[in-house]
């Protein structure tokens, strides 16, 4: 038995230590916004935050995340009000939007590492696999978050809700 804390819920798991994260997030707990892509840990549409940083859930092993926060694509914010969400809708980045849950949660983890990326940074970090190669718009997406990110921190601490 294994107890997670996923989107700050508690779950109770019985599974074997090596199952996969991914498995246990999408028929455990029933989150299914984390995809399985390739099983490798190469593609990132398994990517899920573990303690704030980006992991690929489908070669995490359940044993190895008990008593670590996890987030998932929905426990990222309750209404797509996080800036990553809203500049993904706002620069029109997902076409089939297999990949997007990963992507989002790997461009918010830059974000939080780097608040203001290069091209190259961007480009270095999202090593996520996109089938439809909105690639551009994925860079679009993190500056407009990177921006409204900037402008939230510039602001005085009584417009910030302080």
């Amino acid at each position: 038995m294994f107890t997670l804390t996923v989107n700050g819920t508690q779950y109770t798991i019985d599974a074997e230590a090596d199952t996969p994260l991914l498995w246990v997030l999408r028929d455990e707990v029933g989150l299914t916004g984390t995809k399985f892509g390739c099983g490798e840990g190469l593609c990132g549409a398994c990517s899920v935050l573990l303690d704030g940083e980006l992991v690929r859930s489908c070669i995490v092993p359940l044993g190895t995340v008990a008593g670590r926060a996890i987030t998932t694509i929905e426990g990222l914010s309750k209404h797509e009000e996080h800036p990553v969400q809203r500049a993904w809708i706002a620069e029109s980045v997902p076409q089939c939007g297999y990949c997007q849950s990963g992507m989002v949660l790997a461009a918010a983890a830059l974000l939080k590492r780097t608040p203001r990326p290069s091209d190259a940074d961007i480009d270095s970090a999202i090593t996520n696999i996109c089938r439809c190669g909105t690639y551009n718009r994925v860079r679009r997406a993190i500056h407009r978050a990177a921006a409204e990110l900037d402008a939230e921190r510039s602001k005085p601490a009584t417009e910030a809700g302080a």
